[in-house]
């Protein structure tokens, strides 16, 4: 059987988009995909179309460290309005239950005690995670009942930025998993007021955050600088491949590094004989004082490249996942 040919260009790293409104999580992947012309692409954490911020994009190699930032914690800025629950807990979905209360600042305070620590939450009938092979999101468009169980999640912290009659706006640090127009049902349901997300902003995927982030205005605006002197008359034949060279040589370095999304976990520098053995899936002896401990997760890098993600155990580095920088 002939090998397909791969199309794109095998460039690695993490774009870290601020989405804007409007864009889903795939389609922010698969313009991002076009504007580097890379052979794969994906995402660390769906962003919904009415949500802004932080979508961390990997390409190629980078791929193989999704998991990692997607076990990331994450922090986002919302604002909930009282009064209403949405069928979709948010501002585009049909209103179902409205009340005429409104919370007090102290009414809300009280209980955010009860959504802070590891808690059971329900996530939102059209959400993307799938029931019998179908995205809960088709099956409640459809009509159909959607029963989600309850899960666990993690949150940090949650706190009021600002708080008026009618809206309060709300930091909160979560684990992965944690649905922040759930949040907003539920404080609605336990004030007797109903409440859902009018404005939804994420900041941090750890380990990138709104400082490593690139808006698509940005991008654009990079791509069409470079590529002007092939747009003009005069130019109409220029060859292809010059322009699409000035293009990457304006994004390119835009992208971070692949091993950026190992930040936090432990890591060792390898020597050339050792990278070599690693290349080839074998495991490395670690020894002297300085050796790390045990773990299930560490990197090892090469002159400062991501080279490798496996484990630490009785004294080796176990390769699992190779990276072909």
């Amino acid at each position: 059987m002939r090998r397909r040919k791969k199309k794109g260009r095998p460039i690695s790293g993490w774009l870290v988009l601020d989405k804007p409104l409007g864009m889903g999580s795939t389609d922010a992947v698969s313009k991002i995909k076009w504007l580097f012309k890379a052979e794969k692409a994906g995402h660390a954490g769906t962003l919904d179309p009415l949500a802004s911020g932080i979508l961390p994009i990997a390409l190629g190699e980078a791929t193989k460290t999704v998991p990692y930032v997607m076990d990331g914690a994450k922090v986002y800025r919302f604002a909930v309005e009282w009064g209403a629950e949405t069928a979709t807990d948010d501002a585009e979905g049909e209103v179902l239950k409205t009340s005429d209360k409104r919370p007090s600042r102290n009414e809300i305070e009280a209980i955010l005690g009860n959504y802070t620590g590891t808690i059971q939450q329900k996530p939102p009938s059209y959400s993307a995670i799938k029931i019998g092979g179908e995205r809960a999101y088709d099956l409640a468009r459809e009509g159909e009942p959607v029963d989600i169980p309850a899960r666990e999640v993690q949150i940090e912290s949650l706190e009021i930025v600002s708080h008026d009659d009618g809206r309060t706006a709300f930091e909160v640090d979560c684990g992965k998993g944690t649905y922040v127009r759930s949040l907003a049902r539920d404080m609605g349901r336990d004030l007797g007021c109903y409440g859902h997300v009018v404005e939804l902003r994420r900041t941090v995927v750890d380990p990138f955050d709104e400082e490593d982030a690139v808006t698509l205005a940005e991008l654009e605006k990079a791509v069409a600088g470079a590529e002007a002197p092939f747009k003009s008359e005069d130019d109409a034949e220029s060859d292809e491949a010059e322009r699409f060279a000035a293009r990457f040589a304006a994004i390119d370095p835009l992208l971070l590094d692949t091993g950026e999304a190992m930040d936090g976990y432990p890591q060792i520098a390898l020597t050339g004989d050792q990278a070599n053995r690693i290349r080839l899936g074998n495991p490395v002896i670690l020894r002297g004082r300085d050796a790390p401990l045990p773990t299930d997760d560490a990197c090892a890098f090469e002159h400062g490249r991501l080279l490798a993600i496996g484990e630490i155990a009785q004294g080796e580095f176990r390769p699992r996942r190779v990276f072909k920088l």
